[in-house]
């Protein structure tokens, strides 16, 4: 088949698992796409080319730099794509403002990419010198500096232990806390300093920055990321034709939790106790689960991106009429 020949050579930017996805979705020519995390617009760049253009894809963004990138690569096929600058826990009220009632297939890439990390210049990285921003939406009111710097001792050692599954919060939390007492913590490099000495070296991870665990809290915490996936999800499966798919992927242990749950409550039929004799909740099937396991990258990916080496791909299929009046 095509898609198993289907190569991909961008010279600045390939989506993680974009072979996997695109299998996955089969993109049709008469077929219309949410890319719900449109980044640099790998992943809508790719249902294009399959369809030869003849898709609409509709690409959701907060990341008003991202947004600017996919448009000018994409603008060959601008009659066919649509931008939309919103977050995609939106994504019920984007399609119905765009008169658009279901689609043939959705997928996203949460997280941060390559870009945000390596170009944005909001201190996203631990590696650079950079103002501790970490919004993905610039028109967010909170940034990190202002967690960093305000946050009580329980609010910020909880935060990094929760989000981050960091078994040095404290330590870390006490020892930011010290620090902005004397002086305003402003800098990525900074607060990386400052974690890495919090947790003695030698309980510093050997694969890993002593401080990626904290930075992850914080940027989830600062894009309310955890919340936002889950709402997209159960928003984001409704809208599907019978028959529609779902693809997700994830990049961390908190993600992918989420995403499983929220995939198993769509696949489950009835959420009332199991003593009650009758149903008496009235929900219905709306999801297949595609993945019973998530899908991970090929060596040769891992090998070549180091991003893609903890990526997941969680699937599922929105169930079709006869199932859902049989549920």
């Amino acid at each position: 088949m095509w898609r198993l020949a289907y190569k991909i050579n961008y010279p600045v930017h390939t989506s993680v698992m974009i072979r996997e996805v695109m299998e996955f979705l089969s993109p049709e020519p008469d077929g219309v796409y949410v890319d719900a995390t449109l980044g640099l617009g790998g992943y809508a760049e790719a249902i294009l080319e399959i369809t030869e253009g003849a898709a609409r894809v509709i690409g959701i963004d907060v990341d008003e730099d991202s947004l600017k990138y996919a448009e000018s690569r994409l603008e060959g096929y601008a009659p066919r794509v649509e931008f939309v600058r919103e977050n995609f826990s939106h994504i019920d009220e984007i399609l119905n403002d765009l008169g658009i009632g279901e689609v043939d297939g959705i997928v996203a890439d949460v997280g941060m990419s390559s870009y945000q990390l390596e170009s944005s210049g909001r201190g996203f990285s631990f590696l650079r010198e950079e103002p501790l921003d970490m919004r993905f939406d610039t028109r967010l009111d909170t940034s990190a500096k202002d967690i960093v710097n305000t946050y009580t001792f329980d609010e910020l050692s909880t935060l990094i232990k929760v989000n981050g599954e960091e078994r040095w919060a404290k330590k870390i939390a006490r020892d930011i806390i010290k620090v902005r007492s004397e002086r305003p913590i402003r800098s990525s490099l900074e607060l990386a300093e400052i974690v890495s000495r919090a947790i003695p070296k030698k309980f510093h991870p050997r694969d890993i920055h002593p401080a990626t665990r904290t930075f992850q809290a914080l940027r989830i915490a600062v894009n309310n990321e955890l919340q936002n996936l889950k709402l997209f999800i159960s928003k984001a499966a409704p809208l599907l034709k019978p028959g529609g798919k779902i693809a997700v992927v994830s990049f961390h242990s908190l993600e992918d939790r989420v995403v499983k749950k929220a995939f198993k409550k769509l696949a489950s039929p009835c959420t009332c106790p199991p003593d009650l004799p009758v149903c008496v909740c009235h929900k219905k099937k709306m999801l297949n689960i595609l993945t019973p396991a998530p899908i991970t990258p090929s060596m040769e990916e891992a090998m070549e991106n180091r991003r893609a080496r903890s990526a997941k791909l969680r699937g599922g299929e929105r169930t079709q009429n006869e199932e859902l009046q049989s549920a």
